[in-house]
C-alpha cells in the first residue's frame, strides 16, 4: 500500500514544518510500514543546526519514526484525526544514533508493531540512509480521543 503526501495528511495532524513523512512505500495493516523523508537544505532547522555543518537533529529523526508509526496505527484501526483521534508519542526506549543525517539524504523509516493493548502501541523502528542504519528505537504511542 503506497500513500502520497495528500493521503498522509489525512492520517497525521502534523503540517509544515513539522510533517516529517513524505511518502509511504509499504504498509501491511497491524504489522509494519516503510516510509520516506526527503531531507532538504531548505528545512528550517538547518539554519541553526549547525551553521557550516548542517545535520538533522536526532530528536526529529525520532519524531519522523513516531509519525510513521502513527500512520501505521491509524490505518490499522481505521481512524483519523478528523474522527477526533490522535496518537501521542509517550516514550522511546533503546534509542541509538549511528551516523548524522545531512541535507540531500533520503531517510527510509520503518516501524514494526511489537504489541498493542488498550490503545498503547509499541513499535520497533529504524531509520536508514542508503541502506545504512542511522537510528533505531522502540517507540511507544498512545491512541486517544481528543476532547
Amino acid at each position: 500500500m503506497v500513500m502520497d503526501v495528500n493521503e498522509i495528511r489525512e492520517y497525521l495532524p502534523h503540517r509544515y514544518p513539522f510533517l516529517l513523512v513524505d511518502r509511504v512505500m509499504e504498509l501491511t495493516l497491524g504489522e509494519y510500514i516503510v516510509a520516506r523523508k526527503n531531507v532538504s537544505i531548505n528545512e528550517p532547522f538547518f539554519n541553526g543546526h549547525f551553521p557550516g555543518h548542517p545535520i538533522m537533529p536526532g530528536v526529529l529523526i525520532v519524531e519522523a519514526m513516531a509519525q510513521a508509526a502513527g500512520i501505521l496505527g491509524f490505518k490499522t484501526v481505521d481512524k483519523r484525526p478528523a474522527d477526533g483521534y490522535i496518537y501521542y508519542l509517550v516514550g522511546s526506549d533503546k534509542v541509538r544514533f549511528k551516523r548524522p543525517v545531512m541535507p540531500g539524504d533520503q531517510l527510509e523509516i520503518s516501524a514494526r508493531v511489537l504489541r498493542e493493548k488498550r490503545g498503547i502501541w509499541k513499535f520497533a523502528c529504524q531509520a536508514k540512509v542508503d541502506g545504512d542504519v542511522v537510528c533505531e528505537a522502540e517507540i511507544i504511542c498512545a491512541e486517544r480521543k481528543v476532547a
